[in-house]
C-alpha cells in the first residue's frame, strides 16, 4: 500500500492521528504496556537490526535477555507445517531468496498480530523530549515508568536503548524516532527538504488466522525503483519508538500480493538486500537460508506496524 504527499501533508495527516492517540507516557505505561507478559515476545526478527547477543559479546553490555528463548515457546502452534519447519524459530520464517519471486511460488512466512489494546501509544515530540531516552538513564526511566529492572519490560527497554545507541554500519545512517515529527526530520534530512515521498507498509486485507502459514505469490512482483530508501522498524518500548535507518545501495525493494494457504491475503512491502557482506554471520537470516555473508541476497517481509519511505521520482 503506498501513499504520494507531500510533506506538508503528511505531517499534517500525522500530526491529526498523533493527537488522536496521543496521551502520557507514564500513564499509557502502567494502563497498557504493563499488562504485556513480554513485549518482545513474537516480535519478528529484523536482519536490518544487529543481533542484541552479538553486541553484548562485542561490547560487554549487560544484557542477558534472549528474544530467541521467547520465540521458541510458539514453535508448538504451527504443527500443521512441515517436520523441518518444527524445529526452527517460527519468527525467523520471514527470510527468503531473490529467486522465489516467481508468481505461483509458495513462501512459509510469520506474521507477527500485536494486540491493540495492549499495544504502546503514540506520544507528541513535545513530551518524547521530555523523557530521557539513554541506556545511561535506564534506572531513571525504570522508576519513571514504574517498571522493576527483573521485569520483562525492563529488559525490553534494555534492548531498545541499546539498539538505538550502536554504531551505524557503514554506509548507513539511523535515527531512533520516538516521535512522528522526529521520524518525518530523518526523512526530510535524508531526501531533502522539497521531495515528494511514498510511503510502503504491509497491508492485511484479510484477517490471519494462524502466524506461520505458506503464501503463494499471486501476481508477479511490482519492483519500487528509488535512489534511496529508509526502513522504519517499531521497537519494544513504553510508547512507540522507530528504528529507521536508510543504507548506500544494495536493496531492490517490493511490492508483493500474496494469498495464505487459509484465505488470507496480504499487500505486502519486501526488500532483497544484494549485499549482506558486511552482516553479521549469525544473522539468523543465513541460518535460515543456508547462506553466508555475502554469497547471495536476502529478502523479507516488512511486519504491517513497519514503515518503509522512498523518495517519489517524477
Amino acid at each position: 500500500m503506498s501513499v504520494d504527499v507531500s510533506w506538508r501533508i503528511i505531517l499534517c495527516a500525522l500530526l491529526v492521528l498523533l493527537f488522536a492517540e496521543d496521551s502520557s507516557a507514564r500513564e499509557i505505561t502502567r494502563i497498557r504496556w504493563k499488562e504485556v507478559e513480554d513485549d518482545t515476545k513474537g516480535q519478528q526478527h529484523n536482519p536490518e537490526i544487529p543481533d542484541l547477543q552479538q553486541l553484548s559479546k562485542d561490547n560487554h553490555l549487560p544484557i542477558k535477555h534472549n528474544i530467541d528463548d521467547d520465540h521458541q515457546k510458539h514453535a508448538h502452534a504451527h504443527a500443521h507445517l512441515s517436520s523441518h519447519m518444527d524445529h526452527m524459530d517460527p519468527s525467523d520464517k520471514i527470510f527468503f531468496t531473490i529467486k522465489d519471486l516467481k508468481v505461483g511460488n509458495a513462501i512459509p512466512i510469520y506474521f507477527s498480530h500485536g494486540d491493540p489494546s495492549t499495544s504502546p501509544h503514540l506520544i507528541s515530540r513535545e513530551e518524547a523530549n521530555s523523557i530521557p531516552f539513554s541506556l545511561a538513564k535506564l534506572p531513571y526511566l525504570l522508576e519513571f515508568f514504574s517498571l522493576s529492572k527483573e521485569s520483562p519490560q525492563a529488559k525490553a527497554m534494555e534492548y531498545t536503548l541499546t539498539q538505538c545507541e550502536v554504531e551505524p554500519m557503514e554506509g548507513e545512517t539511523k535515527l531512533c524516532a520516538t516521535s512522528l515529527e522526529s521520524m518525518l526530520d530523518f526523512a526530510q534530512a535524508t531526501f531533502g527538504m522539497d521531495t515528494q515521498v511514498k510511503a510502503l507498509t504491509t497491508n492485511h486485507l484479510r484477517k490471519s488466522v494462524a502466524p506461520l502459514q505458506n503464501y503463494t505469490l499471486l501476481e508477479e512482483p511490482k519492483e519500487i525503483l528509488a535512489p534511496k530508501m529508509i526502513g522504519c522498524h517499531t521497537m519494544p518500548y513504553p510508547y512507540v519508538v522507530y528504528y529507521c535507518h536508510s543504507q548506500e545501495g544494495g536493496n531492490r525493494l517490493f511490492e508483493i500480493s500474496l494469498g495464505g494457504e487459509h484465505g488470507d491475503r496480504v499487500q505486502a512491502t519486501g526488500v532483497c538486500h544484494m549485499d549482506t557482506s558486511k552482516w553479521d554471520p549469525d544473522n539468523p537470516s543465513f541460518r535460515v537460508l543456508k547462506i553466508k555473508p555475502g554469497t547471495a541476497p536476502v529478502c523479507h517481509i516488512f511486519p504491517a506496524d513497519n514503515i518503509v519511505w522512498v523518495p517519489l521520482i517524477s
